[in-house]
This record gives structure tokens, sequence and C-alpha cells, in this order.
């Protein structure tokens, strides 16, 4: 696989309350993520540099956008009163990062010009290690 951008992501979508993925893709101006892993120092004192263990996976994201009562905001607006795992997927130069997602806030900020944007933070939900389609 050559270099590629970030530009024409193809698969932003996120499933409603309800379990109906929604196309969020027009709505989201930039997002994070992340895949990390758990470490555990196990080094003796025997050793003169540090010595670990990998441990559990995890997956973390961030979803910039515009206020959207039509589509994202039908999505996000039941965050606050249920704890209902999301299918997250997100597709990008061919390679796909489905995961099951908790969106914990919705957070919508009006700045002093005008915007109405949100930031919603979700964390991996299943126990499913995060994997690279």
């Amino acid at each position: 696989m050559a270099k590629a951008s970030g530009i024409g992501w193809t698969t932003l979508s996120v499933d409603d309350s309800g379990g109906t993925p929604v196309v969020i893709k027009n709505d989201i101006t930039n997002l994070q993520f992340a895949t990390p892993r758990a470490v555990q120092d196990v080094t003796g004192v025997d050793k003169s540099a540090m010595e670990r263990l990998l441990l559990l996976a995890d997956f973390s994201i961030t979803l910039n956008g515009v206020f959207n009562a039509a589509t994202s905001h039908l999505v996000f607006r039941t965050v606050p009163s249920t704890s209902v795992a999301r299918t997250t997927s997100l597709t990008v130069n061919g390679v796909s990062l489905p995961n099951e997602v908790l969106y914990t806030d919705y957070p919508l900020s009006r700045s002093d010009s005008g915007e109405l944007t949100f930031a919603v933070p979700g964390v991996l939900a299943d126990g499913t290690v995060p994997t690279w389609a």
C-alpha cells in the first residue's frame, strides 16, 4: 500500500440507539482515534533496562463535528440517557476499523462567532480486540 492522505473518507457510520447504522461522515470535521495496549512492568532487580508484557487492548475515539439535527444529532442525542454500545465503522484508503463503542458524552459548543459544534468521546465496549481489516 502506498502512502495516502485522510482525504476522501469512505465510511464513517455510527449506530443510533435502535441499532441502525447512520452515515455521519458529512457532519464530522475531524476525528481522533487510538488503539493502545496496556503494559505491565515486570522488570526484575537484576535488569538494567525496562522489561514489560503487553496486556489488554483498547480503543478510544473522539468525533468532532457540526450540529446537524437531521443526522448526527439523531445518533448522539440519546448518549446522556442510554448506555447502548454503538457499532462504529471507519474506512479510509481501503482499510476498515469497526468497533463496538460506548459514547460517554454529547457536549455541544456554541462559539462567539456562532458555530454549533460537538466533540463526542467514545471507548471500547465489548472486549473485542480492535483489528484493522
